[in-house]
């Protein structure tokens, strides 16, 4: 029985100004839980010095996880939901085209 679907992924190559700061960061995650009609039920971000960012926010349907190295323009993520898996799909799809990375490594995993 599959419960949910998980994606980790790897990001390469995104630009800095997109992942050095707790602000910008917040403002893609939130606009991607929004646009693939997810359910949040509260989220936690954390800014590194000098820059860094690592968040989470829980949905109803699971969670979403970053964390960013803008010295090596790398992001770290992490989208496990239940229910619906094409909001997974979707989600991720919202990432890549936001974070704007050159490449990317990513695994799906069936959950259950």
């Amino acid at each position: 029985m599959i419960v949910g679907k998980h994606i980790i992924a790897e990001l390469y190559g995104v630009p800095k100004e997109l992942i050095s700061y707790e602000k910008d960061v917040r403002e893609i995650v939130e606009s991607v839980v929004r646009e693939a009609e997810l359910t949040k039920v509260s989220s936690h971000y954390k800014q590194f010095e000098p820059y860094g960012v690592t968040g989470v926010v829980l949905i109803a349907e699971s969670h979403i996880s970053l964390h960013t190295w803008p010295e090596y323009g790398l992001v770290n993520l992490d989208i496990f939901t239940c229910g619906d898996t094409r909001k997974t799909d979707k989600a991720f799809e919202l990432f890549l085209e936001k974070f704007k990375p050159e490449s990317y490594r990513h695994y799906v995993l069936d959950r259950g």
